[in-house]
C-alpha cells in the first residue's frame, strides 16, 4: 500500500509552489482601503457631532460642520493615497512592463 493521502487538508498550506518557490502563493492579509477608513471616519464624526448637538453641549452650524468634514475627508483621502503610492512603489520590481 502507499502512503498517500487520498483526501488533503484543504486548510493546510502547501509549503511549495509549483515553480518551488516556498511561499509564493502564500496569501497576503487583506488591507482596508483609505477610502473606506475615511468613509468610516465621517460616519462617526457625525454621529458624535449629532449627539453632541443633541444634548446641548453646544450648538453646531450645520454649514461649518459640512465645510470641515469635507475638508478632513479631502486630506486624509490625499495623503492616504500618497502614503498608498509610496509604500506600492517600495516593492520589488520583476522586470516586466
Amino acid at each position: 500500500m502507499s502512503n498517500v493521502n487520498p483526501s488533503p487538508d484543504p486548510y493546510t498550506p502547501e509549503s511549495t509552489t509549483a515553480a518551488g518557490q516556498p511561499g509564493a502563493d502564500a496569501p497576503q492579509q487583506p488591507s482596508a482601503r483609505v477610502g473606506t477608513i475615511v468613509w468610516g471616519l465621517i460616519v462617526m464624526a457625525l454621529a458624535a457631532l449629532i449627539i453632541i448637538a443633541q444634548l446641548g453641549v453646544v450648538t453646531l452650524n450645520g454649514t461649518y460642520v459640512l465645510i470641515g468634514l469635507m475638508i478632513g475627508a479631502g486630506a486624509a483621502l490625499v495623503i492616504g493615497g500618497l502614503l498608498s503610492a509610496r509604500k506600492r512603489d517600495n516593492e520589488p520590481t520583476t522586470g516586466k512592463s
